[in-house]
C-alpha cells in the first residue's frame, strides 16, 4: 500500500450506467451504490424517478479483498473493517474512488450543476468528495477539480471524520465552501447494518465544522434500504436545490 502526495495504487473500475435526462438538462449526479452491489442496481431505480431534467451516472466500484469479510474479494468503492467510520480509513482507496467520480463530472457542460449522492459506502464516498471538495484537494494533497452543487448520502457515514475538523481549522475559503454546499443525509432507525448512531455523529460532524447547509432526516423503522418516502424526500430535496424546472411529473 502505498501513500502521499502524488502515489495511489492503481484500481480497475468496473462498468458505468448512465441515465439520460428525459427533459431539458439541468443537473449531473453520479450515484455510488453500496458494498458488494454494481451501478445497475441503482440505475433502474433512478430511472423510475419524476427527475426529467437530471443526467444520473451510477458507476461500478472496483473488485477488492474487503478487510471487514476476512480479504474476499468483492465491489467496494475502498477497504473497510466495519461499516461505522470507527475503524482506520483506506485513504489511497478513497481518493481513487472519489478521483474517478470527478473525473466523470469533469467532462459535463460547464452551465450544468454537479452533484454526487450514494447509499451506504456509496453515502460514504459521496460524503468524502464533499470535503475533498471544500478543503479544494483529495486526502493526498492533489488538487480536487469539479465544483459540487448538492451531496446525498443515504444510510452511510463519514470517513475520515477524526481529522476533519484539523484540516479545516485556518481556512477560510474551506469554511465558506461548506457552508454554501448544500447536503441531504438519510438514515434510518432500523438499520441493523450501519447503524443510526454513525449516520447521526456523521451529520452532527459535518455540521459542527461549517456544514450550515446540512439537512438530516430520520426514519423510523426502516432498514438498510431505500423505501418511497425517502426517495420521494430526495426527489423534493433536488427539484428545491437545483431549481428544477418541471421535474415533478
Amino acid at each position: 500500500m502505498s501513500s502521499g502526495a502524488g502515489t495511489s495504487r492503481t484500481f480497475e473500475f468496473g462498468r458505468t450506467y448512465v441515465v439520460r435526462p428525459r427533459g431539458n438538462h439541468q443537473a449531473t449526479i453520479v450515484w455510488l451504490h453500496g458494498l458488494g452491489d454494481k451501478g445497475s442496481s441503482w440505475s433502474q431505480l433512478l430511472e423510475t424517478l419524476p427527475l426529467q431534467n437530471i443526467k444520473w451516472i451510477c458507476p461500478t466500484a472496483p473488485t477488492r479483498p474487503v478487510a471487514m469479510f476476512g480479504g474476499y474479494p468483492c465491489t467496494a468503492w475502498f477497504d473497510v473493517g466495519d461499516l461505522s467510520g470507527d475503524g482506520p480509513d483506506d485513504l489511497d482507496g478513497l481518493d481513487a474512488s472519489a478521483a474517478h467520480v470527478a473525473n466523470l463530472l469533469s467532462t459535463e457542460p460547464a452551465n450544468i450543476k454537479l452533484g454526487i449522492g450514494g447509499f451506504s459506502m456509496g453515502a460514504a464516498t459521496a460524503l468524502y468528495s464533499a470535503t475533498c471538495h471544500i478543503l479544494g484537494k483529495y486526502g493526498n494533497g492533489n488538487l480536487y477539480p469539479v465544483n459540487l452543487s448538492a451531496v446525498v448520502g443515504l444510510s452511510g457515514w463519514l470517513p475520515c471524520s477524526r481529522t476533519l475538523r484539523i484540516q479545516m481549522e485556518g481556512s477560510i475559503q474551506a469554511v465558506r465552501r461548506a457552508a454554501s454546499l448544500p447536503i441531504l443525509v438519510c438514515h434510518g432507525l432500523g438499520d441493523d447494518v450501519v447503524a443510526y448512531k454513525h449516520g447521526e455523529r456523521s451529520a452532527h460532524v459535518l455540521n459542527s465544522v461549517g456544514f450550515r447547509n446540512l439537512t438530516f432526516k430520520t426514519y423510523n423503522g426502516l432498514g438498510h434500504y431505500t423505501i418511497p418516502e425517502e426517495t420521494d424526500e430526495v426527489c423534493n430535496w433536488l427539484t428545491a436545490t437545483f431549481c428544477l424546472q418541471g421535474s415533478q411529473s
